[in-house]
């Protein structure tokens, strides 16, 4: 498997940056509390795995047997991680409603996590452009299939989790402009640097 640790970065990024997941992982923080979030963070890592297999299976096995769709689709994943960091740099804060906590349904939130993963463009994209350049064309492709996209959910998971802890303890900044835009500028930051690694990376 090539580049592992990249892909790590990467696909960490790429979870950590605020999107519909994002906002819909600290809302239901701080509205029904940290253990009620457990039901739409396993169904957005769900919905992150099949989606995988979906994007990734077919257009895997043509990129790494083609130097040329590995050089655009290369690029492509680079050019996308960057616009998406010079989006969220230049969004207004988002606006997470803080409301009294109350109690919620684990399999409500789960079908709700895993119906907005199969809806999010970043993830399908992620897949598609990004996914397969960290393939190694000599091994096992299956092998190493199963091994980026388990990461890849356990990832969701993990910051997923740490999103919701914030967003209990921390309730005000998050709520507040100044909290969601430092979000905005941090995750922008690092989506602009390995877009930049990305597009310097070798197969």
């Amino acid at each position: 498997m090539e580049h592992y640790l990249l892909f790590l970065a990467v696909a960490a990024a790429a979870v950590l940056s605020p999107g519909p997941g994002v906002t819909l992982t600290i809302t239901n923080s701080l509205r029904y509390g940290v253990r009620d979030t457990f039901g739409g963070i396993l169904g957005i890592a769900l919905g992150a795995l099949i989606v995988a297999a979906v994007s990734a299976t077919g257009v895997g096995l043509i990129l790494v047997a083609s130097s040329l769709a590995f050089t655009v689709m290369k690029y492509i994943g680079a050019a996308y991680l960057i616009y998406l960091g010079i989006k969220m740099w230049r969004s207004t804060p988002a606006a997470f409603n803080e409301g009294p906590v109350k109690r919620s349904n684990m399999k409500i939130r789960f079908i709700e996590g895993i119906s907005l993963q199969f809806s999010n463009p970043k993830a399908i994209f992620f897949f598609v452009s990004i996914f397969p350049q960290f393939i190694d064309g000599t091994a096992s492709y299956t092998a190493q299939f199963f091994t980026l996209v388990l990461t890849y959910s356990c990832l969701v998971i993990a910051i997923h989790f740490m999103y919701a802890l914030l967003a209990g303890r921390t309730k005000k900044w998050f709520t507040s402009p100044a909290g969601s835009r430092a979000v905005n500028k941090a995750g922008g930051t690092v989506l602009i640097f390995f877009g930049a690694a990305l597009a310097t990376a070798n197969k």
